[in-house]
Parts: structure tokens; sequence; C-alpha cells
């Protein structure tokens, strides 16, 4: 699932594209991508994209009249950006939005069809798709501290749970915790001061280098293999390969649809994480799949 650095990304490319430019036309393929019905979706075609905003994991297109287009791409939606009236692909394709300078595409490889969007009016719709969690980039630390310990979860479902922070998912937390050198199953309840502060600092400097890793990658260019995992990524998605920071192998815990991976001598103290008691404790404090979770918050 594109996350908070993934989703900038995004922003980063559509923005000389579409900003100022008049959405035409919406060709829509599946009839369960859009999921409202009023405003209709004739609403904003023929309008001119005002601006471009992030809510989460969601891309906002800004239209005049407090008009908004909230595009969620859920586990495997992705743009693409062709020429004016490219066809929807088969299969793959969920819809078109022609611009008057290209077209946008949003594609969902897989059977299972989960992106969506939504059309609404007034700023009071649009933060009805605002889960509550703070932005990480934008909150000061005793922000990030109170959001943190309202509940006491483990850091990793802390992490990526959108009620507490915002746009952080299960690669990014991996990246983050590796960074902050704290285990994913500490209890927030069990921080001291000194480890709130170092997760602050490593969410902030992690979520900031990778937006500029991508953007740096994509230069120009509209991003076409945006995913969750990352070849420079020193955590996720490196499971028994050497740590960058200790050399020693990326170990990783697996529960149902999700996979943690993480640094035993560099988070846990050398302990490996994979006893009944962790399983209890996963079973208890994470969703079955981080989809599910999101697909909980849209409903």
């Amino acid at each position: 699932m594109p996350e908070l650095p993934e989703i900038e990304l995004y922003l980063h490319a559509l923005e000389p594209r579409v900003v100022d430019r008049t959405l035409e036309r919406v060709r829509i393929r599946s009839p369960l991508l859009l999921r409202t019905y009023d405003p209709p979706l004739r609403e904003i075609e023929g309008r001119t994209v005002r601006g471009l905003r992030r809510i989460g994991k969601r891309i906002v297109f800004a239209f005049d009249d407090a008009l908004f287009a909230v595009v969620h791409l859920m586990i495997a939606g992705r743009l693409q950006w062709k020429p004016t009236g490219a066809s929807i692909p088969g299969k793959v394709g969920q819809a078109a939005f022609d611009f008057d300078g290209g077209t946008l595409l949003l594609v969902e490889p897989g059977t299972k069809k989960r992106a969506s969007l939504h059309i609404v009016r007034g700023e009071a719709a649009l933060a009805g798709h605002d889960r509550g969690g703070i932005e990480p980039l934008d909150a000061d630390l005793p922000a990030f501290r109170d959001a943190l310990l309202r509940e006491n979860r483990t850091l990793k479902r802390a992490l990526t749970d959108p009620r507490i922070l915002s746009g952080i998912g299960n690669a990014h937390s991996d990246e983050i915790l590796l960074e902050a050198k704290l285990s994913p199953i500490k209890r927030t309840h069990r921080l001291t001061e000194q480890e709130v502060e170092r997760l602050y600092g490593a969410t902030r400097r992690s979520l900031r280098e990778w937006i500029g890793i991508l953007r740096d990658e994509a230069g120009e260019t509209f991003p076409t293999k945006v995913t969750a995992f990352h070849p420079r990524m020193a955590a996720h998605g490196k499971y028994g390969q050497p740590c960058p920071q200790c050399g020693a192998p990326i170990q990783r815990i697996v529960y149902a649809a999700n996979e943690t991976n993480y640094c035993a001598v560099c988070q846990t103290g050398g302990k490996l994480l994979a006893d009944r008691a962790l399983s209890r404790l996963l079973g208890q404090d994470w969703p079955r799949s981080l989809e599910e979770l999101e697909e909980r918050l849209e409903g």
C-alpha cells in the first residue's frame, strides 16, 4: 500500500500536470470504485483542479465551490499518467481522468478491487475522510507524545494506526523502528521519555528521507513503480539479509497477512520474537491485516 512518502511522491508528480488544468471527463470501468452518488460524478467534470491535498493515504483533488474528489488507492491501486484519451487497460483498469494535458489512469491489479473514489462537497464532508491521526511531519514533540501514549499499544500497532498517526503503514513503520532501535512489540506505556524523543526524531527523519529518495529517483517523470517495498530499505522486506547498522540478519514476525521485519541485535537486545506469548500478543493488539483495518475504517 502506498504510504505517506509514496502519496507525497504522487502529489509532487501530479501538481504540474493537473493543478490549474481542466478535468474534462471521468471514465469509470469498475462500478465498485465510486462510493458516493451526491454530488454526482458529473459535478467535477469540466472543472479546474485548484489544488491537491493528502489526507492520510488518500489523495484529494480540490475544485471550486468546495468540491473534492478523494482517491484511496488501498493495497494495490496505482496511478499512471498517459496521453490524453488513453484507453483504460483491461482487467486492471479502474478509471481514467481525462485532463486537457493528459489522462490519469487508476489501475488495480488483482481480483480484489478495494480502491475507492468519493465525491464530496464542503470541508466538513472532506474531514469525514480524516481518521484522526496526527500528521507526523507537522506535529511537535508534545503532540506526538500525547497521540502515542493515548492508548497502551505495541509500537508497531501505534505507528500504523491511522487514528494515532496519519499515513504510516507496514513498510515505513519497519524502517522507523529500526532507525529508532526500538522493538516493534514494546508497549507505548513502557517507553521512557528518551525513547519517545528518539522515536519522534526517527519518524520524522525516515519519512523525510524517503520523500527525498523517491522524488530524486522519479525526477520529472511520472512514477511508474510505486510499491510498498524499495530495494534501499534497511529492514522492510529484508528478511535474512544483513542489518545495515550492525550486520546481523534481519528477522521477521509473520502474523496472518502481516509481516514485520526487525533486527534482533539493534531492536530487541538479541531476542528473537517468535514464541507463543508473542502470538497471543499479536492476536490481541494487531488486526489480522492492515488491509482489514483500512477496510473497517473505510466503512
